[in-house]
């Protein structure tokens, strides 16, 4: 009997520590099962205006068409959403910004938030942006006074189509209740960060065809100034390489950029692990099944936290982004190109990581005199300013002690591809930098090729750190 016993424990212990890994895998097998499911059950989105009412499906009727909706994640999620102030141009905008607001029990921002993106974005740039605001709280008149507040002193961005208010009705919402405490977190914590996962996939779910890209942002930020045109130039930096999310601030849910045609699986998503963990968390969890294992952040950051107040239970929340830049911001255009060097690579340090303004850098073993590393235009532009940095912090002497800058033109194919037949030499590295300002005053053509020569062999490794160029003209798209 003892021996019995003995085995019985040992069977509880072995289950208990296989539980976790267990659940793992079940997870990871449910994501790839649903972000790849193509055929299922598919319901289109039904957006109504505030007054209109309608009948809605029972609790278990609503669970049944939630979990049919997860069988497939291209398609929209099926709410009814109240049009609380403005509505949806028919042109598609570049940029969609997302707001999600609930009452705060200590401080309120979001007026602020909004008057920040409004105040610091150009008249042309606003031609391109929609800021939706989801007011998640489930007290109506709340949501009232606070619409009755952003109509009276954003009118006029409202009748532009510049800004949408909208409310998703509580009835659609999944149980909060008796949810799963992971992490040992309270329930009213755990209940917290769970309808916030909630309030976010509706949001998401809503401006799927708004615009082209989607920013997700807290309601306690400030922005930087003109930020949608420095997004732009990083965005077109990226043409040709694949990504899932940009990140404009290292905080929370701030500055988080998506294409807007993953909008309806990041929802679902979202929706079907509301429960699981905080949203941060799972956005991290997305981008990772979506094949981007790396974090693509840039600096400087776009957006600061502004709230000292947090919106669960009024704590103070006193994180800053010590990255962010209000003014001066001078983001380089770096137009599409290919990059080529013969510098034999050190590991996945590779020529293009020096041409991103994401915090990362190309590292190559010594050169030798003559060795190149070229940057070759999609298309011949003219460029005003040029920048290149060598050697990081922690490594001062792997720099290009001796190198030139050159620009080229008539481009010719070879057998490594397309190349430039003729140089112009602009300048000598000094201390392993070297600046040129004013380089379309200098030279006369339209440039196709910039081209870095060592011209001296050296013993110490290389970094490029980074190769900003700005153009007299919009980069190329």
């Amino acid at each position: 009997m003892r021996l019995v016993w003995k085995s019985l424990d040992k069977m509880r212990c072995f289950r208990k520590r296989s539980t976790i890994p267990f659940l793992g895998v079940l997870i990871t097998c449910l994501l790839f099962l649903n972000l790849y499911m193509e055929d299922g059950y598919v319901l289109e989105e039904d957006k109504r205006p505030l007054r209109e009412t309608s009948m809605h499906p029972s609790n278990t009727e609503r669970y049944v068409h939630t979990f049919r909706d997860l069988t497939n994640f291209s398609g929209t999620i099926n709410v009814t959403y109240r049009y609380l102030a403005g509505n949806p141009l028919p042109r598609k905008k570049y940029l969609t910004i997302g707001l999600s607001s609930v009452k705060r029990k200590r401080g309120n921002y979001l007026m602020e938030t909004i008057k920040s993106i409004f105040d610091q974005s150009s008249y042309e740039e606003l031609k391109e942006i929609v800021v939706v605001v989801h007011l998640a709280d489930f007290d109506l008149a709340w949501c009232e006074n606070l619409v009755h507040d952003i109509s009276r002193k954003f009118a006029h961005h409202i009748i532009a189509g510049h800004l949408l208010v909208i409310h998703a009705p509580e009835e659609y919402y999944p149980s909060l209740d008796g949810l799963k405490r992971n992490y040992n977190d309270p329930e009213d914590r755990v209940r917290f960060r769970s309808k916030q996962n909630v309030d976010y996939a509706f949001l998401l779910n809503f401006c799927t065809n708004l615009s082209d890209f989607y920013m997700m942002l807290e309601d306690d930020v400030r922005c930087s100034r003109n930020f949608l045109t420095s997004l732009k130039k990083v965005v077109t930096s990226r043409e040709g390489s694949y990504w899932v999310m940009l990140e404009f601030s290292k905080l929370g849910y701030i500055g988080k950029l998506y294409h807007s045609r993953d909008l309806p699986r990041l929802a679902h998503f979202l929706l079907m692990f509301y429960q699981e963990m905080p949203c941060d968390w799972l956005l991290i969890h997305f981008r990772d099944l979506l094949a981007q294992k790396d974090v693509i952040r840039f600096k400087p950051s776009l957006f600061q936290h502004m709230g000292y107040y947090s919106s669960y239970k009024g704590a103070e929340n006193k994180l800053k982004d010590d990255d962010f830049e209000e003014d001066s911001i001078d983001i380089p255009d770096n137009p599409p190109a290919s990059l080529y060097t013969n510098i034999h690579v050190f590991e996945n340090y590779d020529a293009t990581k020096a041409y991103s303004s994401v915090d990362e850098y190309f590292w190559g073993k010594p050169p030798s005199t003559g060795d190149f590393f070229v940057i070759v235009f999609n298309k011949s532009t003219k460029i005003s300013k040029i920048k290149i940095v060598t050697g990081t912090d922690d490594r001062q002497n792997d720099i290009l002690h001796h190198g030139a800058l050159e620009v080229g033109e008539k481009m010719v194919g070879t057998k490594r591809g397309r190349q430039c037949s003729s140089y112009i030499t602009l300048g000598e590295f000094k201390y392993g930098n070297i600046e040129v300002q004013d380089v379309d005053h200098k030279i006369a053509f339209d440039i196709e090729c910039v081209r870095i020569v060592v011209t001296a062999s050296q013993k110490e490794w290389l970094i490029i750190r980074s190769i900003s160029l700005w153009t007299t003209q919009p980069p190329s798209q």
